[in-house]
């Protein structure tokens, strides 16, 4: 840290007898990634962090309260000085330059007061360790500011979420495994397995790339955030769109996950999940260039597009019935995943919330 004697510094967790701890996130990727090496494979992973900076109440002196009103009416890619959070951005951006972080982009998000910096992306475990370290100087930065920094998915009904578009690609040596020049689209044989993977699995691991009750409040159709398990190329509706770059940057984004999620975790069981398409040779069905949303039940099941689990709970249960999942976690962060957010649930179900008192309290 510039002009403080601090540093920051990413362990991994052992036993005294120097075994590795087997609830350490960090380990669940590092194994993936040592699986893909074995296979001849690096995995390179950028993400797009998607967040929402509100005012705080410092009125009840230590009670810091963060409140749900806007700092802004700005919207995608605003030039304009329209907030109260630019001076803050700036001061983010000074700090991330001084961590070492190749930032490529800041701009305003499509919903006032939220916002989007990306960063270069690298390999999957240097992605993820950044990851924790960049949500940590924005939210301390933003602190410093008066502001509270939110990665929660859907603070505000009736606008845009927050989402961690994850951008993956697989390399052999300085070669992109998922380009091929001589396909009519770029795309190689070894990228549709790896989609194709995604796709067996993706039902499985969305309780881990969106792990809240507020996850699901943001997966649903309107909000540019997918509800349905398609692909395409040029179109921002499905769960996976290929941007249009080729050569070393051809790629898949994966759209459903948040920034609430582990990026160890998440990481890992994404990683698996196309890793396990390629050894099996998983086909994706076809691309769909029209937009997801305004297809009928009939055109769905013609392009053979499958919905992604509607709640935690949902996602619970598919995460139950894939048995590549619980490999990948291991059994124990897959056995203590699932009992803490079975209860999260349970807690949710039980809760009588503000709406409903406010829907039938009067009449009934």
């Amino acid at each position: 840290l510039k002009g403080y004697n601090e540093a920051f510094v990413v362990c991994d967790v052992y036993y005294p007898n120097g075994k590795r701890f087997e609830g350490d996130p960090r380990f669940i990727l590092q194994r993936v990634q040592e699986k893909a090496q074995k296979m001849g494979y690096i995995p390179m992973v950028g993400v797009e962090a998607e967040f929402f900076l509100f005012p705080l109440d410092t009125t009840n002196g230590f009670n810091v309260m963060p409140l749900l009103e806007h700092t802004d009416c700005g919207g995608y890619f605003d030039m304009l000085s329209l907030d109260a959070a630019e001076e803050v951005k700036l001061d983010i951006l000074k700090k991330l330059e001084e961590f070492g972080f190749e930032v490529e982009a800041l701009h305003h998000e499509v919903a006032p007061s939220q916002h989007e910096i990306d960063f270069k992306y690298s390999d999957a475990l240097t992605t993820a360790d950044r990851l924790l370290l960049f949500k940590m100087i924005v939210k301390t930065v933003a602190l410093k500011h008066g502001l509270h920094a939110t990665f929660l998915p859907k603070p505000i009904k009736g606008i845009n979420g927050s989402g961690l578009h994850m951008h993956q690609s697989l390399f052999k040596g300085e070669i992109n495994a998922f380009f091929d020049m001589k396909s009519s689209n770029g795309i190689s044989e070894t990228m549709l397995n790896y989609i194709g993977g995604i796709f067996r699995h993706v039902k499985g691991f969305t309780a881990v790339t969106n792990p809240l009750v507020n996850s699901y409040k943001r997966l649903v159709p309107g909000y540019e955030a997918p509800a349905y398990v398609s692909w395409g190329e040029h179109n921002r509706s499905p769960l996976i769109r290929i941007p249009a770059k080729r050569g070393n940057s051809t790629r898949i984004e994966l759209r459903s996950p948040d920034p609430s999620c582990n990026p160890y975790l998440a990481f890992a069981v994404i990683i698996n999940s196309g890793l396990d398409g390629i050894i099996n040779k998983a086909q994706p069905p076809k691309p769909v260039d029209i937009n997801v949303y305004e297809l009928d039940d009939q055109m769905m099941k013609k392009y053979k597009i499958e919905k992604l689990p509607a709640n935690l709970y949902e996602a619970l249960v598919e995460m139950q019935k894939d048995s590549l999942i619980k490999e990948t976690l291991g059994e124990h962060i897959y056995t203590n995943f699932i009992n803490a957010k079975l209860k999260e649930w349970k807690d949710y179900s039980t809760e009588i919330t503000p709406w409903e008192l406010e829907k039938y309290f009067k009449i009934y």
